[in-house]
């Protein structure tokens, strides 16, 4: 098999990367990305038809990105944005984790009581999820993870009119070794009937029974069995790293988390995320043989047909004078299939002086 000079690339998924998804999904197993056929494939041709515009009203699409290792024709990540959770017919549902306090002067005893409270959104932000990354290049020295997870945000700087102003990220707490949710069982099985998965996929397709079946009254916490408590809000071991990102680029704890499994849920206004501040359109030109190229980007064109997304991180070096004026290598101008001094779009992965500065607020700017 002959080797690329540009081994991992980033497009949207299509309909043709459907066993390679499946085979991510069984490290992950969520709603956003389940390990069932039938799901996968309508999540795929969703994100297609989002891409190609097909889907007219922008708050309904769905993009699907994947991470691919050219010299091995295979499929290594996978990541999603979803432009708005929280519709008329899909409302956002979610605790609201707060503290209720109760005092006696009878007893002069004073109690601090964690309250869960049902709540319902139907103007909900953008959610980005789906993100995995297979285990045999998660310690990769090419930083696969954060390269998947951070285009995420280069395509909502692209598309920034397409996306609301807040953007959602929802965590996995921990869970059984079977993949049961502790807080499912303790609280949404005893009010649906259902197992975690059987609801978990119902949920994809109708809320309604939520909204039916669920107390709409507060649940108080200290009546739960104690394990159920010791997962509400906390990040499970297999998404600490990117809690870590979540923080490091804007994103903060909401005092919300999910009603099924109480993975917590982290916020961030879209125009304070630094990875959208930072995405900007540049022009990409051939660095001369023997060119120092110090920092790394994502460089990235948009298209109109497929693959829709086509992006590679690469070198580059930057104009002191100018910032959006960038030397690369050949071979990246080569794999963008643009020509040289053409309009790229960048996102720096590097922070520092040759970092280009600012964002774009549409795929023309």
């Amino acid at each position: 098999m002959s080797r690329s000079p540009i081994r991992h690339e980033i497009r949207a998924a299509t309909l043709a990367d459907k066993d390679d998804l499946l085979a991510l999904a069984r490290h992950l197993d969520s709603v956003n990305l389940p390990d069932h056929e039938p799901t996968i494939r309508e999540i795929l041709e969703h994100s297609e038809r989002s891409f190609s515009g097909d889907i007219g009203d922008p708050r309904r699409r769905s993009y699907v990105f994947v991470l691919r290792d050219l010299d091995e024709d295979r499929a290594v990540g996978t990541s999603m944005v979803i432009a708005q959770l929280g519709r008329r017919d899909a409302p956002y549902i979610y605790f609201d984790v707060h503290t209720e306090e109760r005092y006696s002067a009878t007893l002069d005893r004073h109690f601090a009581h964690d309250v869960l409270s049902i709540g319902y959104s139907y103007n909900g932000p953008t959610e980005i999820g789906g993100l995995v990354v297979h285990p045999d290049v998660r310690r990769s020295n090419d930083r696969l993870g954060m390269m998947i997870s951070y285009v995420r945000f280069l395509w909502i700087a692209l598309r920034r009119p397409d996306f609301q102003d807040r953007v959602l990220a929802e965590l996995l707490p921990p869970l059984q070794e079977d993949g049961t949710s502790h807080l499912w069982e303790a609280v949404g099985r005893r009010f649906t009937g259902l197992t975690y998965r059987e609801a978990d996929r119902l949920s994809k397709r109708n809320k309604e029974f939520i909204r039916g079946l669920f107390p709409d009254g507060d649940i108080y916490v200290s009546l739960l069995a104690p394990e159920a408590r010791a997962v509400i809000g906390k990040v499970g071991p297999q998404t600490r790293g990117v809690e870590k990102l979540l923080r490091r680029i804007g994103f903060r704890y909401w005092n919300r988390v999910d009603p099924f499994d109480g993975g917590p849920h982290f916020i961030a206004a879209t125009e304070d995320i630094q990875l959208v501040q930072r995405t900007c359109r540049v022009v990409a030109r051939q660095a001369e043989d023997g060119t120092p190229l110090p920092a790394r980007a994502l460089f990235a064109v948009d298209l109109d047909r497929p693959p829709y997304l086509r992006c590679i991180p690469s070198e580059y070096l930057a104009n002191p004078a100018d910032p959006t004026d960038v030397r690369v290598p050949a071979e990246t101008l080569r794999h963008l299939e643009v020509a040289d001094g053409d309009r790229v779009a960048m996102l720096p992965l590097d922070r520092g002086p040759s970092a280009a500065p600012g964002r774009s607020d549409g795929p023309g700017s």
